[in-house]
């Protein structure tokens, strides 16, 4: 893999991902850019203990441009965008508009200054990953080799944001659809650098701790091996994945991706891991888009082990999950999952895997 770093006009950073033998990457961003000014902040609810993010800046950023006006296209003649080449493979840059970023400033502080409910920089750092630069193309209409180059830049990338002083969480992500809420229709996806452990990482930590010292195993590894065997909820099976529903599925379409080997995140991927998930990637979101025959509205979230402690206990994966419970109708999110956070769904998790296994 070629990776070049450049940086854009306002002096964020782009590194373009291409194969060996790719033309050399040196056009300049011509656009006149203010400076990135973050003001984002963390506060940490005193009820929960769950830190939550405030990045008000983000209202102003780009919204549903038209396709010509993509700032994710290659540049063209009097159209600038955020990819000053012409063409390119896979491009990372960071977000004009981040949740986090490297400069905010401020003070560690409590809110109102009563003690009650910290307060801190949105310190961390947010990048946006192109997956192609086809504006009408889409992950599941990647090649193999490509989907193996956006590998090997998530790999790139989940280890360069670890290793950065205050990231504690690397966290690689997709959402494609408008019922998700994108905005940019270009197939891409997004990175973030959390300055925290995540609520949702942070339960799994919890339980696989206690599985771990009830069993003398990782709970994820007696969950595959259990799938596995079943085969019930098996989507799509490989040499180094396995692709199952899972069994206490939330969402009208959920699946997760599992490697077979415990290994903490993207980066501890071998060669052959990496070829394998490609293959079974694929075959899963082509059979997502087959089950409505319309192109399905997905998450797809990586679980990464967190970038500084407790790695022994993470085992990635890749879960990939849809509202939509029928070819026009959305699964909301209503009193009880919203309220209560106790799930209901309208499918079992053999019925979903029934009907992705059925989808050609």
């Amino acid at each position: 893999m070629k990776r070049t770093v450049r940086h854009l006009a306002d002096g964020r950073e782009i590194i373009y991902f291409d194969a060996p033998g790719a033309p050399e990457r040196t056009a300049e961003d011509t656009r006149d850019l203010p400076q990135v000014a973050a003001a984002s902040e963390i506060r940490r609810d005193p009820l929960t203990g769950e830190w939550v993010a405030m990045a008000a800046h983000r209202q102003t950023r780009t919204y549903k441009p038209p396709a010509d006006l993509c700032p994710l296209c290659p540049t063209k003649p009097g159209k600038p965008s955020e990819i000053p080449e012409p063409d390119y493979d896979v491009a990372v840059f960071e977000n004009r508009f981040p949740s986090f970023a490297r400069n905010v400033l401020g003070d560690s502080s409590t809110v109102d200054g009563a003690g009650l409910v910290p307060v801190a920089p949105g310190v961390g750092r947010c990048e946006v990953v192109c997956f192609t630069s086809d504006h009408d193309g889409s992950f599941a209409g990647l090649t193999a080799k490509q989907v193996r180059a956006v590998v090997d830049a998530w790999a790139d990338r989940t280890a360069e944001l670890s290793a950065m002083d205050g990231v504690e969480q690397v966290f690689p992500f997709e959402n494609r659809g408008e019922e998700i809420g994108v905005t940019l229709h270009h197939p891409h996806g997004q990175i973030y650098g959390y300055p925290f452990v995540t609520p949702k990482t942070e339960r799994l930590l919890e339980v696989a701790r206690a599985y771990e010292a009830e069993h003398g195993r990782p709970v994820m590894g007696d969950v595959l091996a259990a799938e596995r065997a079943s085969g019930e909820r098996v989507v799509v099976a490989g040499e180094h994945w396995t692709a199952f529903v899972p069994p206490a599925a939330r969402w009208p379409v959920q699946v997760q991706i599992v490697p077979h080997r415990q290994v903490p995140d993207i980066p501890a991927l071998s060669d052959a891991e990496r070829d394998d998930f490609a293959d079974v990637y694929l075959e899963v979101l082509r059979r997502c888009d087959g089950l409505y025959d319309r192109p399905l509205p997905y998450i797809a979230a990586w679980n990464q082990a967190p970038a500084k402690r407790d790695r022994e206990l993470g085992w990635l994966y890749l879960e990939v999950f849809s509202v939509l419970r029928s070819k026009d109708k959305l699964k909301y999110l209503a009193g009880s999952e919203s309220g209560m956070a106790v799930w209901i769904n309208d499918a079992t998790p053999e019925q979903i895997a029934d009907r992705l296994r059925a989808t050609r």
